[in-house]
């Protein structure tokens, strides 16, 4: 791995835990990973790691493990968390697109959403079937965008969320179409959009299987291996 790559790939790591962060509404942000010590909203994960020697006793420590459900994202797959009764629930790729780079033109309407009647709205769509208050209205800030992609019909049938850190890099995630939208379309309408809020920054994010496949087809390199692991015992 070059020195470059291993740049990106912390800056990805750290955006991730950031997104992470906002979305949990808390937790603590240390030099080597993010934690949190209450347990963190459905599909989040309870700590990041930030760098490839980060102290698996002080994630530990820093998380809740006697709780169902707890789980680390391991993002440069190097610890071995089985001792602790983890398991691992799946494995991704980083990646990275750098800025610039053409997205090509979708068929859809794509704004950011503003309120959070709208937001809710979103979710709904995100979801498949209703919104939970997982994106709490406290995530509309100028750092974060939810895109929505609309129909003729103006119905949200694409989607994503974009991260600005430190004017750095734009994660990437939550990607999704609904109503038989095709991938391409959401990753065409997010990245236009992401390119005209931020021009001059390179977007990362993660994503595996099909996923990730598709983003490869939108100008995406693979950065490196993450893994997430889930406590069971």
């Amino acid at each position: 791995m070059t020195s470059d790559t291993e740049e990106m790939l912390r800056a990805a790591a750290r955006n991730n835990a950031e997104w992470c962060a906002a979305v949990s509404g808390g937790g603590v942000l240390a030099a080597d990973a993010w934690t949190s010590a209450r347990r963190t909203p459905p599909y989040y994960p309870d700590a990041v790691t930030l760098t490839a020697d980060a102290s698996t006793a002080g994630i530990l420590a820093g998380i809740d493990t006697d709780s169902p459900g707890c789980s680390v994202k391991d993002s440069f797959a190097a610890l071995d968390l089985a001792p602790a009764g983890f398991e691992v629930l799946f494995e991704a790729q980083w990646i990275h697109r750098p800025a610039g780079t053409p997205a090509g033109r979708s068929t859809l309407d794509w704004t950011r959403v503003r309120d959070v009647g709208e937001l809710a709205v979103w979710e709904a769509a995100w979801d498949g079937e209703e919104s939970t208050g997982l994106f709490h209205p406290a995530l509309l800030t100028q750092e974060i965008a939810f895109l929505a992609g609309r129909s003729a019909q103006g119905r949200i049938v694409a989607g994503a969320v974009a991260n600005v850190t430190d004017g750095a890099v734009v994660g990437v995630s939550n990607v999704f179409t609904a109503d038989g939208t095709p991938d391409d379309e959401a990753w065409t309408g997010a990245l236009t959009a992401i390119t005209a809020l931020w021009p001059d920054l390179p977007v990362v994010g993660y994503e595996a299987g099909d996923d990730l496949d598709t983003a490869v087809r939108h100008g995406f390199t693979a950065l490196g291996p993450l893994r997430v692991w889930l406590h069971t015992a």
